[in-house]
């Protein structure tokens, strides 16, 4: 499994108007070949500031799948103008297994 961590810098005061669009995308990802989960986080100190978290099978899935496809520029399509710079996107390996805490009786 491949995480690509993508930083968003969105224009200021088009927060809500982003969250609105991505949620037309949320879709089309999930249709995407090799597309296992994701996730938008806005960050807590700057609230212009995301992060979207996808998991894919493969970089390949990713990468020459995906971006290459006509579901990407549909996507690109739906956020364009929301940025103030290209997102900024790496790919990562798990070198650990994820871990939670144990739920803590009350």
């Amino acid at each position: 499994m491949i995480l690509q961590v993508a930083s968003l810098m969105v224009r200021p005061g088009r927060e809500a108007a982003f969250e609105q669009a991505f949620a037309k995308v949320e879709p089309i990802l999930r249709d995407a070949g090799g597309y296992l989960s994701h996730e938008l986080r806005r960050s807590v100190e700057n609230a212009q500031h995301y992060a979207l978290l996808v998991e894919w099978r493969r970089i390949e899935d990713h990468t020459l799948g995906f971006v290459k496809s006509l579901a990407f520029e549909r996507v690109r399509s739906l956020l364009q103008g929301f940025f103030e710079a290209a997102p900024e996107v790496e790919h990562f390996l798990a070198v650990c297994p994820r871990a939670e805490r144990e739920p803590v009786a009350d």
